[in-house]
């Protein structure tokens, strides 16, 4: 399936305002919200969120609890499975195949930071199939570094045994918290060597970040 540019909040905003009272009502109905720290996100002007991945149920947590319209970038693989294609589509998202460095999606990514808007990324770049933290990757900080946008840690757990639960007839309780927005800033003047080993530096502190807004268990190669 060839990739389709994403589309805006502006361009969609019924199906968005639906899809974010759907994924608030399924949430509350079958399992047991808590939020913590929505004060720290800003409500306007470019912002990505970094977050950690566990399930397919963290891009719906999130349009249910930040405070504002965000874009997703998304795994290419989830349009292999009907439902997530048909929601994710619905809603729309920045496409990104795994393993690849994509330059489109370089420019969607930049194009909507530069439009103000919110972009929602998972550092670890694919869901962790134990529920803890992974090795991340370069790809936040690099966008924070180029656009000027801030990076605000945003956490997520309990949805990882979510669906276990509900087997047993039990509402799952999923945890979403949020830390202080961050500036992954890069020195001027770097060589190729030195600027790797800053962007590392900058996402290995945000992942602490996040790290620390979850419990020990999902703390992963960040306890």
């Amino acid at each position: 399936m060839p990739d389709q540019p994403a589309l805006t909040f502006s361009q969609r905003p019924r199906t968005r305002s639906i899809l974010r009272a759907l994924a608030r009502g399924l949430l509350h109905t079958f399992a047991h919200l808590e939020v913590q720290g929505v004060e720290h996100v800003p409500l306007s002007g470019p912002l990505l969120i970094a977050c950690n991945h566990t399930s397919h149920l963290d891009p719906p947590t999130a349009v249910a609890t930040v405070p504002r319209e965000i874009e997703f970038v998304a795994l290419a693989d989830l349009r292999d499975v009907p439902i997530t294609r048909t929601v994710i589509g619905a809603y729309g998202a920045i496409w990104v195949r795994r393993d690849e460095l994509d330059r489109e999606v370089v420019r969607q990514c930049l194009a909507a930071l530069d439009r103000g808007q919110a972009v929602w990324m998972a550092p670890e770049a694919g869901r962790s199939p134990t529920g803890a933290l992974m090795p991340a990757r370069q790809g936040v900080a690099w966008l924070a570094a180029r656009s000027g946008a801030p990076v605000l840690p945003m956490a997520i757990a309990g949805a990882y045994q979510a669906a276990a639960q509900w087997q047993r007839l039990r509402r799952p309780t999923i945890q979403v918290r949020f830390g202080q927005p961050v500036a992954l800033t890069l020195p001027p003047d770097l060589d190729a060597a030195a600027r790797r080993a800053a962007l590392m530096a900058n996402i290995d502190t945000l992942m602490r970040q996040i790290a620390a807004l979850l419990p020990p268990e999902y703390r992963g190669v960040y306890s």
